[in-house]
């Protein structure tokens, strides 16, 4: 499903020699009915593409089996993707404020589908590794560029910590929505830090808390509803986090309360979104009683030496 002459090809020219023999067994692994019950379903949506791209009604059918769609919007073979999210205001936030990607390698750690790793690539990045662990994701990329045929963007069914360590060869490495979920932030941060060559740029995008002194705190149990959410920082405390973890020129370059505009139930996502896990009463935190979800956006890059 992924083609591994391309990929191979593709890290080499990155300078990630050691990563087919690491990887690619895994990607074997995870991409097989062995992995989840529901692949061979998700491989039979992905095969009627190949037989019906004409017909846009089977098209959507076959979209539609691959839900629910958290990233987006895409429009595919005459098909408009309502994703839950409108990923595209977050990417306008931050695309001016970054290191052009212009001839530059790009690591996407948690990249989902692969919309911003897509974006990346228009932005002219030469390639873009894209990693995510959920198999979903990796198959609504591979029904995506289906379509968009784009020979140097790959998502790969892996974490971040399965990948050869200290590659140390990325230009820019984006973090969009991952922090979070991580039991150790830290040491997320130094692994991210690692994938970077001297100079290169971070990009991370995470929730955090909102005043003006350095603490983080732990949810008991959810936040917003979601079980796996370990550790929120004010900015301050993020900020130290880098600082601590060896990045140079921390730039915060935005912030935004999330909107019920931004991330809601669509036809492409029939499930709880952000206006389920808001407080009915008082929009203002979450239903158990947490400030309502912030972003920001922040820059930092690895010591140049």
């Amino acid at each position: 499903m992924i083609d591994e002459k391309a990929l191979a090809a593709r890290l080499r020219t990155i300078g990630l020699d050691d990563w087919p023999d690491a990887v690619f067994p895994l990607i074997r692994e995870r991409l097989s009915p062995r992995a989840h019950g529901d692949f061979e379903r998700w491989r039979l949506a992905l095969q009627s593409l190949e037989t019906s791209a004409e017909n846009i009604f089977a098209v959507r059918e076959a979209l539609q089996r691959l839900a629910p769609w958290r990233k987006g919007p895409f429009d595919l073979g005459g098909v408009h993707v309502d994703a839950e999210w409108r990923s595209d205001l977050k990417w306008k936030r931050l695309e001016n404020a970054i290191t052009p990607l212009t001839g530059r390698n790009v690591l996407d750690v948690g990249c989902g589908n692969g919309y911003y790793a897509l974006q990346m690539r228009r932005a002219g990045a030469t390639a873009v590794i894209g990693l995510d662990p959920t198999l979903l994701y990796v198959m609504q990329f591979l029904a995506i560029n289906h379509f968009v045929a784009d020979r140097a963007t790959f998502v790969l069914p892996l974490r971040l910590h399965e990948v050869p360590a200290g590659a140390g060869t990325f230009d820019t490495t984006f973090s969009m929505g991952v922090l979070y979920h991580q039991r150790s932030p830290l040491d997320h941060l130094r692994q991210l830090r690692d994938t970077l060559r001297p100079g290169g740029q971070l990009v991370l995008e995470t929730i955090f808390l909102p005043g003006e002194e350095p603490f983080a705190r732990t949810p008991p149990e959810r936040y917003a509803r979601m079980k796996n959410v370990w550790l929120l920082p004010t900015i301050p405390e993020l900020t130290t986090w880098l600082a601590r973890t060896g990045f140079r020129d921390v730039a915060v370059v935005d912030t935004t309360l999330t909107s019920t505009d931004e991330q809601r139930k669509t036809e492409w996502m029939r499930f709880e979104s952000l206006a389920d896990a808001l407080d009915p009463a008082d929009p203002s935190l979450t239903v158990e009683g947490w400030p309502a979800p912030r972003r920001v956006v922040v820059l930092a890059n690895r010591p140049a030496a």
